[in-house]
């Protein structure tokens, strides 16, 4: 089999056979030295099928798109390619969508702040039915954050409750309790994740989700809060300064290391970071020029891809028994670059490192 690589790249996502069992990536140590990880080849479109049902969602490393439908408002408001429909994302593995949402004559349509994103609500609840009720991928979940991006509050949470009751599915496809759920409660299901306020009192049992009681605007080092009896730790720093890119990705990626203690976490992590007037979401996540030739900058997330295969080839030399658990919602911007070597399969790759076998999953 023939290995072909750019050497100059710090690290990257090796040609082989389309065919093959494995993935494999090269991993730059020094100037003339690499060192190659071999991962399994697996079917983004459903691991979560290989995962236990008594598994927490707290316990998983679920990759995420922030602000997932905006398409458009290049280069400030746009955060995600017109290549990556929702349907593709989903198949390519990503399981939590931040959702953004406005009232426009009497219907929900996606924004980013105050630009149009057009995808109306419905078409986004029609697209996550057909991927949770199609056979092969019937045992996925997906985590829904619904935020609202205006300020009609009571008329908002009336109509995002309408909205799915006259969806396929219904309200019965939705896991609507305020705590961390098993994956076995919710395969098939999504779970909603409610950023927005107004009165509970339409909903059934006053239920609407998994509800943060605060969130900080851009608090540099994260904040923390209490569903029921699981911390939930979120970072979520996203106006940087531009040379911050560095300590952006440090205390984006530190708060997945899971914790050795048996305290149920669950780590948020907002990948995504702009730095106005000089670099724009694009710009950050993507990176600029040709860093590997010193020309430029490395982005958001080669960085972060980075990061993960620097953990992965530590635990090669450290054993299981001292492997770091890398577990978490990991929300990305343009998440399928750099391009052809999507850092996705490294997040879903953390699901099956760091444990010793198949009954060492945490079910806490």
């Amino acid at each position: 089999m023939r290995l072909d690589f750019n050497a100059a790249a710090k690290w990257k996502l090796v040609k082989v056979p389309a065919d093959s069992e494995w993935i494999i990536y090269r991993h730059k140590l020094s100037r003339k030295h690499y060192r190659l990880l071999i991962f399994p080849r697996r079917d983004t479109s459903c691991f979560l099928s290989l995962i236990p049902d008594a598994v927490h969602l707290s316990s998983l490393m679920l990759p995420g798109t922030h602000d997932r439908m905006a398409f458009y408002g290049w280069p400030i408001a746009q955060c995600q390619s017109p290549s990556t429909p929702l349907e593709r994302q989903l198949h390519s593995g990503i399981r939590v969508l931040d959702i953004r949402l406005a009232i426009v004559d009497s219907r929900l349509v996606s924004y980013h702040g105050v630009y149009p994103e057009r995808t109306l609500f419905a078409e986004i609840l029609s697209t996550v039915y057909t991927f949770l009720t199609t056979t092969s991928t019937s045992r996925e979940t997906v985590v829904m954050s619904i935020k609202q991006e205006d300020s009609d509050t009571q008329r908002f949470s009336e109509l995002v409750r309408r909205e799915i009751v006259a969806s396929p599915g219904g309200l019965g496809m939705w896991y609507l309790e305020n705590r961390i759920p098993t994956l076995g409660e919710v395969r098939g299901k999504v779970v909603m994740f409610r950023r927005f306020g107004g009165n509970d009192y339409d909903w059934d049992n006053a239920a609407t989700g998994i509800h943060p009681p605060i969130w900080p605007d851009n608090d540099r080092l994260g904040f923390t809060w209490n569903c029921q009896n699981t911390l939930v730790q979120t970072h979520d720093w996203y106006a940087i300064p531009f040379l911050s890119i560095p300590e952006k990705v440090a205390l984006s990626t530190n708060i997945l290391v899971a914790p050795r203690d048996s305290s149920p976490t669950l780590s948020i992590s907002f990948l995504s970071a702009l730095s106005i007037p000089f670099a724009f979401p694009p710009t950050m996540a993507r990176g600029l020029g040709w860093p590997q030739w010193g020309i430029g900058f490395e982005g958001v997330n080669a960085r972060v891809g980075r990061w993960l295969l620097h953990q992965f080839d530590d635990r090669e030399e450290i054993g299981v028994d001292g492997e770091p658990q890398i577990r978490g919602w990991a929300l990305m911007d343009f998440y399928d670059d750099p391009v052809g070597q999507s850092i996705v399969p490294l997040l879903i790759e953390c699901n099956f490192r760091g444990r010793k076998c198949k009954e060492s999953w945490e079910v806490y």
